[in-house]
């Protein structure tokens, strides 16, 4: 019987796809077919509105409705997902595909490289944190803290700018480069903030040491900071730029760019919103997250028999905390770069 079982189970990890797939076709044409009623339908007295917001093309329809499906089978099958976390994450991935692939080239450098960094030395992680999970396993509420600030954001772009490729330029475009400017930022802040304590945690052979007083911490410890964090949440936030950067750069006319600010400054602002949002990161966890050491060594975020205070009080979780930090990051680094753009 195990022999015919096998078999079975690997038709129909490959049927899924397909099954998947090809439910998206049909979903994708009656969203398009929808947004064409709705511009018959409409009277056109605000000349303005309907040059904002054209009929979206069946591709985009399309793609908005594959790419979310395919990632979310990607992070089921690589255990960085789980089934509650599955449907929110395709919801999520549809709105950021619909306004802009570079919004969607945000989400997918975080999704992709932070389930990657998860994996990084999990053996030693699992000796260290006590509700240390395979894969990192990401439920509806990490994905919701991670890209609820990202997707509100790209939802506004949808309803004030509509959907397309633009070049940030605030003197020309002032509200769509505002709302992408806070898309990556938040995306930037949870990589920077992930890299910083997946490759932190597992780098280096010093304790880091805690952000509010210097003192040595051990690791795993929220509100602990080592260089070697620091250094890779500059570089998490600076690959969500960069893919942000490539984007639009491929994406958006050559003659359109031609007119436009320079975009270079793209990638500087993901590192920046990396490095300050995982720095914003440590010092609400040092002050507002319970860290204790229990009696097998590992770190744990709630008080108990056995477990000894380290720092923090237990006013916020770990969730609360990556959703306040993308919020924080995602609300001042637009105006900072207006200020910064060339």
């Amino acid at each position: 019987m195990a022999s015919h079982d096998e078999p079975n189970s690997k038709q129909s990890h490959v049927l899924l796809p397909v099954l998947l797939s090809a439910f998206a076709l049909p979903i994708s044409m009656l969203f398009w077919i929808g947004n064409v009623v709705f511009s018959i339908f409409t009277p056109e007295v605000d000349h303005h509105l309907s040059e904002n917001h054209p009929v979206i093309s069946p591709w985009r329809w399309l793609l908005a409705t594959v790419f979310p499906i395919v990632f979310t089978i990607w992070g089921l099958k690589r255990r960085s997902l789980d089934l509650t976390g599955a449907p929110l994450g395709i919801l999520m991935g549809f709105i950021l595909t619909l306004t802009s692939y570079a919004h969607l080239a945000c989400l997918m450098s975080f999704f992709v490289s932070s389930s990657l960094a998860t994996k990084f030395r999990a053996k030693k992680k699992r000796s260290i944190e006590g509700d240390y999970k395979e894969g990192g396993q990401r439920n509806w509420i990490q994905v919701l803290c991670n890209g609820g600030m990202g997707s509100q954001l790209a939802l506004l772009y949808l309803l004030d700018v509509g959907c397309g490729e633009r070049p940030i330029d605030f003197d020309k475009d002032y509200r769509s480069s505002w709302l992408s400017i806070g898309i990556l930022g938040a995306f930037a802040c949870c990589n920077g903030d992930t890299w910083a304590s997946e490759f932190g945690t597992a780098m280096g052979k010093s304790d880091p040491f805690l952000i509010t007083s210097r003192k040595r911490v051990p690791r795993g410890t929220n509100g602990g900071v080592s260089w070697a964090g620091l250094v890779m949440s500059l570089l998490g936030g600076l690959l969500v730029g960069l893919f942000h950067y490539l984007t639009v750069l491929y994406t958006v006319d050559v003659a359109v760019l031609e007119h436009a600010a320079s975009q270079w400054p793209i990638i500087i602002v993901g590192g920046a919103g990396g490095f300050f949002g995982s720095l914003f990161d440590s010092l609400l966890g040092a002050t507002c997250q319970y860290s204790g050491i229990n009696e097998e060594g590992k770190i744990v975020e709630h008080p108990g028999r056995g477990v000894k205070h380290i720092c923090g009080r237990q006013i916020l979780d770990n969730h609360s905390v990556n959703l306040l930090s993308s919020i924080a990051i995602a609300l001042t680094f637009p105006r900072l770069a207006n200020y910064l753009w060339p």
